[in-house]
């Protein structure tokens, strides 16, 4: 299959500012993950799942699909190697419970764990770094996405948080 080439030369300075120094964020929202971090009061209205010293379990609120987790260390930091060698590992810890989680709570075929840094890659939060987690089955993508633009989620949110909660404990004893 060959591609068609659209040109549009007056998004090079957009692209080369992306490179430039951290926009000025005075007027951002404050980070979701952060404020979750806080809140320890608020953890089933927030869909904190778990929380351990250097990091917490949350479902993300715009998921692929049900049981979509994401990983989460304390600190609002955004890269990778910009954490210490043991909070990479607590990171990658829970990234394993998390797995066991979804494992046990939904019975996927298989799972998507994946991490995007930057805007660039992805990442919908670029200055804290987090790992997506989402279930995957065979035969999962329908035409609604394909056709219509738009994701279907057969559970809400809160059932899927209590579901997993439940599991939970269940889990933390394998780990």
């Amino acid at each position: 299959m060959e591609w068609p080439n659209i040109w549009a030369p007056w998004r090079i300075n957009y692209i080369k500012g992306l490179g430039s120094a951290e926009p000025d964020i005075s007027d951002a929202p404050r980070c979701f993950l952060c404020e979750a971090q806080t809140a320890t009061d608020r953890d089933a209205e927030l869909l904190v799942l778990h929380r351990a010293e250097a990091g917490f379990i949350i479902l993300n609120r715009y998921p692929y699909t049900n049981g979509h987790l994401l990983v989460a260390p304390n600190a609002h930091i955004a890269d990778l190697p910009d954490l210490s060698a043991a909070d990479r590992h607590a990171l990658m810890d829970l990234t394993v419970l998390a797995e066991r989680v979804i494992a046990t709570t939904f019975n996927p075929q298989g799972v998507n764990i994946g991490v995007n840094i930057g805007r660039c890659a992805g990442a919908g939060l670029p200055g804290h770094l987090h790992v997506h987690l989402v279930p995957r089955w065979g035969g999962d993508t329908n035409f609604m996405n394909v056709i219509a633009g738009v994701r279907v989620s057969p559970q809400a949110l809160e059932e899927s948080y209590e579901e997993m909660k439940a599991v939970l404990p269940k889990v933390l004893d394998l780990v």
